[in-house]
């Protein structure tokens, strides 16, 4: 039950917010669906289960969006994900979850100063000669300061907001609640797999709880761009960064929204455009790791047409094999092979009863379409998109790292098109897509592969004499298992017991027939019907039983 799910009385209060948004935005029946109403009702409290006018010119995926942002920072953030699962929800739903923004008012500074102070270790003033008490902005977790060094450097301080972890935690606990029962209790929503979102969304969450780990995401890119004049990432100043405080340089630049500004500064917005891709292409596919989010917001144009990224607390993370299989993937769309390409949806799909053959089919019919299209006229988002359409098609998703890439290309060539609308994001990519494929094919890259490959080899085989001394310790033991795992045994043992069900209602039946026969020669006792009672009851019960047998055995024939 779900009111033996709570883990403290304190989350009800809780609970009966989010259970009166859902029903104010027309979700009653999933708020009944996932035992919302009855915990409550134990608890005594009392819902309201009138719908509002506010529905009747609203969609479900308007409807969803604005109860996540009524529902707070944790949901908002929820929105957030979501918008990045492109390979579960249509573009409709989409563009709402895009909308989810986090821009809350600022906490008062005076409410900040304690954790501050704690934080650095003794009064603002001796560290920050000035500072600046109004936010320059303030989003659901963390607000936004700017000060400056005694020695004149110009920073940001980036703070989190006091109390906001039990908050946090309370709605990660119910959500996970929320995502087991929704899974177990509610069909339609089992293949977006809300327990893998909630899972994938509270590491997330919990990762941007910590402010220094944006800081060291930070650093990390950095470092691969040190040599790279064009690109800018802030310098963190790890002295005063802790958990709760990020400390870094303050970019003083054009803003990626403010396209007037830029207009006017002179700046090459064609360079910037193809700057700022080949830094996101270098990222994913050379680094593995990138900057999840690109959007205008995270961008800073800067003097002699540099760019600046902002804000590192969503990163992707690609290890070599996935790395290596992305560049299949988008190498495949490229140049048109779809075996490339279905082989890398099933590498990613862990559903065995996936429709390999129709898939396959849909996939060439999918490279087909976009067969006579020029190089520099394909649209990778538009084929990654449709790409998405298919894999929902066949109830498959794309693991966590690779929803996160595939919305950061999208978000890639949009802020490309905002710079350059003639921008092309598949002629950027393909040298690095060659490059890439020609390097896994190179002759040193082979031989890493073949000695790490040699090497596993001889690791099994000096283990195999360790090996085979427990497996034969355990055999002479007699604890020694098998475990078999087939397809039909589930089926096998179901006809099998069908099959010793029938046999024993025979046995009993035949047991009946002979009984029977046998008390009706005995004299005396109770009668029915002129005949002693205990026969007629057996031939009767033994009547049954033949007729279920017979019965079943036709069932079976016909099954």
């Amino acid at each position: 039950m779900f009111w033996e799910g709570l883990s403290a009385a304190r989350d009800l209060g809780r609970l009966q917010d989010i259970a009166t948004i859902l029903i104010r935005y027309g979700f009653g029946d999933m708020v009944q669906r996932l035992g919302l109403s009855l915990a409550l009702e134990r608890a005594g409290r009392a819902l309201n289960w009138k719908n509002t006018e506010l529905l009747k010119h609203m969609e479900s995926p308007e409807r969803v969006s604005k109860a996540l942002q009524d529902l707070g920072p944790t949901f908002i953030k929820l929105g957030q994900i979501l918008a990045t699962r492109i390979d579960l929800f249509s573009s409709d739903w989409i563009a709402e979850f895009e909308k989810l923004q986090d821009q809350l008012p600022s906490e008062a500074f005076e409410k900040l100063r304690p954790q501050l102070e704690e934080d650095l270790g003794g009064p603002l003033e001796n560290l920050f000669p000035y500072l600046e008490t109004k936010a320059l902005a303030a989003a659901s977790m963390a607000q936004v300061h700017r000060a400056q060094l005694h020695d004149g450097t110009q920073v940001i301080l980036k703070i989190l907001r006091p109390g906001i972890h039990a908050k946090i935690n309370a709605d990660l606990r119910l959500l996970q609640r929320f995502a087991e029962i929704a899974e177990q209790e509610i069909t339609e929503l089992k293949h977006y797999h809300p327990t893998q979102i909630v899972r994938q969304f509270s590491r997330s969450l919990r990762r941007e709880l910590d402010l220094a780990v944006e800081c060291r995401n930070a650093e990390r890119i950095a470092t691969k761009f040190r040599d790279n004049p064009n690109i800018v990432i802030p310098k963190i100043y790890w002295e005063w960064t802790s958990e709760r405080l990020n400390v870094q340089e303050y970019i003083a630049g054009i803003p990626g929204r403010d396209i007037a500004s830029l207009d006017k500064s002179g700046l090459d917005r064609k360079l910037l455009a193809k700057y700022g891709a080949n830094a996101i292409f270098q990222m994913i596919l050379v680094d593995g790791f990138f900057h999840a989010d690109p959007h205008p917001g995270n961008v800073f144009y800067l003097a002699e047409n540099r760019i600046a990224f902002i804000d590192f607390g969503m990163v992707g993370r690609l290890s070599d094999i996935r790395r290596q299989q992305v560049i299949r993937l988008l190498y495949g769309l490229v140049k048109q092979n779809s075996n490339d390409v279905v082989d890398i949806l099933m590498e990613w799909s862990n559903d065995i009863s996936t429709d390999i053959q129709n898939l396959s089919m849909d996939v060439d019919a999918f490279i087909d379409h976009y067969h006579s299209v020029p190089l520099k006229h394909l649209k990778l988002t538009g084929m990654l998109s449709d790409l998405t359409v298919l894999l929902r098609d066949y109830h498959l998703s794309l693991p966590s790292d690779l929803a996160l890439l595939f919305k950061s290309f999208i978000t890639l060539e949009g802020l490309g098109k905002q710079l350059d609308p003639e921008f092309d994001l598949v002629t950027t990519a393909t040298p690095y897509l060659q490059r890439a494929f020609m390097e896994r094919y190179a002759p040193d890259a082979i031989a890493k592969r073949g000695w790490h490959n040699l090497l596993e080899i001889l690791d099994v085989i000096t283990s195999l004499p360790q090996d085979l001394r427990r497996l034969l310790s355990a055999a002479r033991r007699g604890h020694l298992q098998v475990h078999v795992d087939l397809t039909r045994l589930d089926r096998f043992g179901d006809q099998l017991d069908r099959a010793a069900s029938r046999l024993t209602i025979g046995l009993i039946t035949a047991a009946l027939i002979i009984g029977s026969s046998i008390a009706m020669t005995v004299q005396g006792g109770p009668s029915l019907f002129g005949l002693p009672a205990l026969g007629v009851i057996g031939f009767v019960g033994a009547a049954f039983g033949g007729f279920w047998v017979l019965l079943s055995s036709r069932n079976k024939k016909r099954n």
